[in-house]
């Protein structure tokens, strides 16, 4: 077998282990509901709609995408495909960086997705066993830092030994996930805690005037909701591992875009119309623990919690596959060292696993310091609002990606297993100026505003910013190996 085999994801994996794999996307919700809500109210269900709703009109695109290069690495994967020149006319090929920056930007999208469910899987477990925290600052931290180290454990064994088997355990998790999410809120009927009136009075703040101010701040909220309402794009990352990518990625992306449309309509219509205003500020993060308390009971509550956290960490498998997997595509490419392409045995990305374990546990270990030692305010929203900034770029760049696939002689003649709908390249365009020129810029304002300092934007830039000397370093050091 050759290196390039070697380093070859194998094709082992159905349309419906890739939709399970994904299917953890809804829970994307939970950490952002609290944030959002905060700043719009009861109209943080009309966000949430909206922007998986946004995310069918990006994944029209992606799932043609990503059929006309069925090798490359989901979205990253392409984005590099696209922009490298053909044939390198000068010693760093500016469009390989720009696909690479995208790549990157993805890359920082996903991979915090371990640290930000570690931290409220932490919160959830303080709230639910009332550990406490307030005369002990070390206590939080060490809570974050001990589910964190259990959770990357658990993910290098089971990613480790092969995406199919991580597909079987994704299989079993999403049923449970969305199962004990689903009785949760239902229960909030059932008692009689959902109550319409909280929606319909508490639809805006009472200082709401759709001024300038506020018209930002609410585009802020689309710039963060989008990071998890249209996420289920995840589903095309395996891209090289389905069977038969023309038929399974299109499978997958709707199938999983459906459901989330469902329950990210449901879950912030019940949360809501359950908690009001005061009820999610009251709870925080861990915005499903009072419902559960009062339809359950406050034993009955550990086991239906139990499950949702067990959930929790489906999502956190999503996140940790496909950062590992952008990370590889990025080696293979030229983009990154090539230590982060070296495939174990059962041909897993295993370098790349261990550094998203890394860095992620030195994110939970940052910010848990911050806000629990130091008391800083910075909450899951730090991290979350500074990996959304990545999306936006990530997406803004992949979607240029797809029109110069339409438009660009190298790739509109290409044969394309399953397509958009006709003249969809005039929409992209259109979504991927809101990303560039609205949704990052209103979220940059929104980060500001919600935490009274600049920490995720300056977060964000660090860790987005850093690729491009590091890049310039892979390539001039490939170029010297060649001379």
């Amino acid at each position: 077998m050759s290196e390039n085999e070697a380093n070859e994801l194998k094709r082992s994996v159905s349309w419906k282990q890739g939709m399970f794999i994904a299917l953890g996307v809804p829970l994307l919700i939970l950490p952002s509901i609290y944030d959002v809500s905060s700043i719009v109210w009861g109209l943080c269900i009309a966000v949430w709609s909206i922007s998986v709703l946004q995310g069918f009109v990006q994944n029209l695109a992606y799932g043609e995408m990503v059929t006309v290069f069925p090798r490359a690495t989901g979205l990253p994967g392409c984005a590099q495909t696209v922009f490298t020149a053909e044939e390198k006319t000068s010693k760093y090929d500016k469009g390989k960086l720009i696909g690479a920056f995208s790549a990157w930007c993805y890359w920082f999208a996903w991979t915090p997705v371990v640290a930000i469910f570690t931290m409220l899987i932490g919160d959830y477990l303080i709230q639910m066993f009332e550990i406490d925290v307030l005369t002990s600052g070390w206590t939080g931290l060490f809570v974050y830092l001990g589910v964190g180290i259990v959770i990357v454990l658990l993910m290098l064994l089971l990613g480790s030994r092969g995406l199919e088997g991580g597909a079987t355990f994704g299989t079993i998790l999403a049923i449970i996930s969305i199962v004990p999410m689903v009785i949760i809120l239902l229960g909030a009927f059932a008692v009689g805690m959902f109550d319409f009136n909280n929606i319909t009075t508490e639809f805006t703040t009472p200082t709401w005037t759709w001024g300038i101010q506020d018209i930002v701040l609410l585009l802020g909220c689309f710039g963060l909701a989008q990071w998890s309402a249209c996420a289920w794009e995840t589903a095309a990352i395996y891209g090289p591992e389905y069977k038969e990518p023309g038929k399974d990625v299109p499978k997958a992306l709707f199938g999983c875009g459906i459901i989330c449309l469902i329950l990210y309509f449901f879950v912030s219509t019940t949360v809501f119309g359950s908690l009001g205003a005061t009820g999610i500020e009251d709870a925080g993060y861990a915005s499903l623990v009072p419902i559960s308390e009062q339809v359950f009971g406050h034993v009955g509550s550990y086991i239906a919690l139990g499950l949702l956290i067990a959930a929790m960490v489906l999502i956190i498998q999503t996140g940790f596959l496909g950062s590992s997997r952008t990370l590889h595509s990025m080696a293979q490419e030229g983009n990154l060292p090539s230590w982060f392409s070296k495939l174990n045995k059962y041909g897993m990305p295993l370098n790349a696993m261990l550094f998203v374990s890394v860095f992620n546990m030195l994110l939970v270990a940052i910010v848990g310091y911050s806000a629990w030692i130091i008391e800083s305010g910075d909450t899951v929203m730090t991290i979350l609002s500074a990996s959304a900034m990545g999306y936006c770029i990530a997406n803004g760049i992949a979607l240029a990606a797809y029109v110069k696939t339409k438009t660009n002689a190298r790739f509109k003649d290409a044969e394309r297993p399953f397509r958009a709908p006709r003249g969809w390249k005039y929409v992209i365009m259109v979504m991927c100026a809101l990303q560039f020129f609205v949704w990052l810029p209103c979220l940059v304002y929104w980060s500001w505003y919600l935490s009274e300092g600049y920490t995720p934007a300056i977060l964000g830039a660090i860790i987005i910013l850093v690729f491009i000397p590091i890049w310039f370093w892979v390539q001039g050091k490939g170029n010297a190996a060649a001379e």
